[in-house]
């Protein structure tokens, strides 16, 4: 069945994966998806990804990142931009999530980036989500 919104369906299945302390997790598979599973493993917060599946629809497979003792790594994560709520930032507008100990991730014309990568590219784009 058809989400209205993957994106929401992919944090909330890597947000029960990491309460259940599952190694990896699956998802669907769509371009802002993949883009949102690579800046989170740039960033340090998963240990990898796999695009696997047939051609016209698969899944990503996501390696999920513990600390030492089995400590979560990513602590919130959290859906800014929603369907019914569309949530556009220019580059000074950009969130500074936790003082800078988070990300933000932004889908901009160049791809998904995190507020980083925006920052350092001067552009803005819609901000998808938040992680800490």
């Amino acid at each position: 069945m058809a989400t209205s919104d993957p994106i929401a369906d992919m944090l909330t299945r890597i947000r029960n994966a990491l309460r259940a302390r599952k190694p990896r997790v699956r998802v669907d598979r769509n371009k802002v998806c993949l883009g949102v599973a690579r800046v989170l493993k740039e960033e340090g917060y998963i240990q990898d990804f796999l695009s696997v599946g047939e051609i016209g629809r698969g899944l990503i497979e996501i390696d999920l990142k513990y600390g030492e003792q089995g400590e979560q790594v990513i602590r919130e994560l959290r859906r800014a931009s929603r369907p019914g709520r569309r949530l556009y930032q220019r580059v000074g507008e950009l969130p500074r999530v936790c003082d800078g100990m988070g990300i933000a991730v932004v889908s901009t014309n160049r791809g998904v980036l995190s507020d980083r990568q925006c920052r350092k590219e001067r552009i803005g784009g819609e901000v998808l989500c938040t992680v800490w």
